[in-house]
């Protein structure tokens, strides 16, 4: 059987960071019909938590001035919110360690060329010199929820931008630094810094735009629990076991983390 015309697949596959752009003007009428189609992203009751905002002229200078004088100076990061698990596990260090090297790799910066490697991440708070650059907030209070709806808006936007030709990389190195964002934008203290946003055209010419990061298969994130049946393991290493009787009442499939145990519900739900 023939599949169906996959559009989200194709948005999905071609959408990659994007850290160089070209010189050229994105329509404001773009930008908001981005940003609109954005907003149709599902939220937990329908709360739509985040802003967005656009920063351009002397406002985005300024920022951009601002975070690089701290970065530059060595100032201590002090997020909003914890990023990354501390301790770092080793299998995720090890992702982090191989998406570093085809950054890099693709900009012919050696694993020892810390002054080269600097210089890149410094252009994170000049947002590559896209055209479009956008601050994400979040207001102060939510919880992890909160943060989950958020990202399912980014990624619609981030694909809204992929189906018109453009390109994007969020930029969470801006939340580093969020008292300087909201002092230069005189954001109020209630808004949580998330991240940053870069949009503009893509230039092909660029090698940095050339780096790909591969993402795990599927049968590694994730178990399908049937009626009657419960797959343990993964790949090859899958064996069938009976189904636990506290999930037979569910009756309909459950995707599980790699490695974890399903959460029973109790009887009734």
């Amino acid at each position: 059987m023939d599949e169906p015309q996959d559009c989200y697949r194709t948005l999905a596959q071609g959408r990659h960071s994007v850290r160089a752009f070209l010189p050229r003007t994105v329509p404001e009428e773009w930008i908001a019909r981005m940003l609109e189609q954005a907003r149709l992203a599902p939220s937990g009751a329908n709360l739509q938590p985040g802003h967005f905002w656009q920063i351009t002229g002397k406002a985005r200078a300024a920022l951009t001035t601002a975070l690089s004088h701290a970065w530059e100076a060595g100032e201590p990061a002090r997020e909003d919110y914890a990023y990354f698990p501390a301790p770092m596990p080793m299998h995720l260090r090890k992702r982090q360690v191989a998406a570093a090297q085809a950054l890099y790799t693709s900009l012919g910066v050696a694993r020892g060329d810390a002054a080269g490697r600097q210089r890149q991440f410094a252009r994170n708070f000049t947002f590559f010199e896209a055209p479009v650059a956008l601050v994400v907030t979040l207001e102060r209070g939510f919880g992890g929820g909160g943060f989950m709806d958020l990202g399912l808006c980014l990624h619609a936007l981030m694909l809204a931008a992929q189906a018109r030709g453009l390109a994007s990389c969020a930029i969470g190195a801006l939340a580093s630094y969020p008292d300087v964002v909201r002092e230069v934008l005189q954001l109020p203290r209630s808004e949580l810094v998330v991240c940053g946003m870069a949009l503009g055209w893509p230039d092909p010419q660029a090698p940095v735009n050339g780096a790909r990061t591969p993402r795990l298969p599927w049968p590694t994130i994730s178990r399908y629990l049937s009626d009657e049946r419960w797959l343990i393991g993964g790949g090859s290493t899958c064996r069938m076991s009976p189904l636990p009787e506290q999930v037979r009442h569910l009756g309909h499939p459950l995707f599980l983390q790699r490695g974890e145990q399903p959460h029973l519900a109790p009887a009734g739900l």
